[in-house]
């Protein structure tokens, strides 16, 4: 897992486009004009992945299922058997709670926004998500014990062994559909809502996507967005890697 997490962190950007500018200053005297070209796609990647402007126009080709309305969320009942959460990541032993490990701000925005729908509509909830490096607890434990420690909810099932988007629809289908659940609502980012869905029909249910976390919208940026940020950098990153994954998991599986 280490070296499969190397290898993806230095070909997917902006790792990528680190290599490039390295590349760009080894080449500089021997091969000055692959050393130029090397330098303008690694400084010019990293400054379009730094724009907010980007970073929304590039959301909305991956935000195809809209929100859901807040009138539509006791109705879930009549549409679906059960909420699940996909997990998000963990933050590893935060001073601020003895040093334990806790869901990160993204799961927490799924957590928050699943717990409003389990209340409106009386549903029962699944969390998805393995071990980190094989370290417990997993992340479906972390945000049980978030959710009903911090928002009031109570979570039915935990799916603790997924790694991927793959797995978190195979794996909670073996808890659920052996219990005639077939019909989900999938909690998760809208950026990553489309892989999510595929996969979960994949895997034998019937979607109704619940997407939170919406970055394809005018968020008010300065100057229209055209000045770099570091978060969105970050965020560029996120969105680059949905997309490879969209169209690897339709490949591949």
């Amino acid at each position: 897992m280490p070296i499969r997490y190397l290898i993806k962190q230095l070909i997917m950007p902006p790792g990528i486009l680190f290599l490039l500018l390295i590349a760009a200053w080894w080449l500089r005297r021997s091969w000055p004009r692959l050393a130029t070209l090397c330098f303008v796609l690694g400084l010019g990647g990293l400054w379009l992945m730094s724009l907010p402007v980007v970073v929304e126009q590039a959301a909305r080709q991956l935000e195809s299922e809209p929100a859901l309305a807040s009138s539509q969320w006791a109705g879930l009942a009549q549409q679906a058997d059960a909420i699940v959460i996909l997990g998000a990541g963990r933050e590893r032993g935060d001073p601020a709670w003895d040093s334990q490990d806790q869901p990160t701000g993204v799961a927490m925005e799924r957590m928050r926004y699943a717990a409003q729908l389990a209340k409106a509509s009386g549903l029962p909830v699944l969390t998805s998500g393995g071990l980190h490096y094989g370290t417990p607890p997993s992340e479906a434990q972390l945000m049980a014990d978030s959710l009903q420690r911090d928002l009031g909810v109570s979570v039915r099932w935990k799916e603790e062994r997924s790694r991927t988007t793959w797995e978190n629809a195979q794996m909670s289908a073996e808890l659920l559909q052996p219990l005639g659940i077939k019909r989900v609502v999938v909690v998760t980012q809208a950026w990553h809502m489309q892989r999510s869905r595929w996969s979960f029909e994949q895997a034998g249910f019937v979607v109704v996507p619940a997407p939170v976390g919406f970055l394809g919208r005018d968020h008010a940026r300065p100057f229209g967005g055209w000045l770099p940020e570091g978060k969105s950098l970050w965020q560029s990153g996120q969105l680059l890697n949905e997309a490879v994954g969209l169209l690897g998991y339709k490949l591949f599986y």
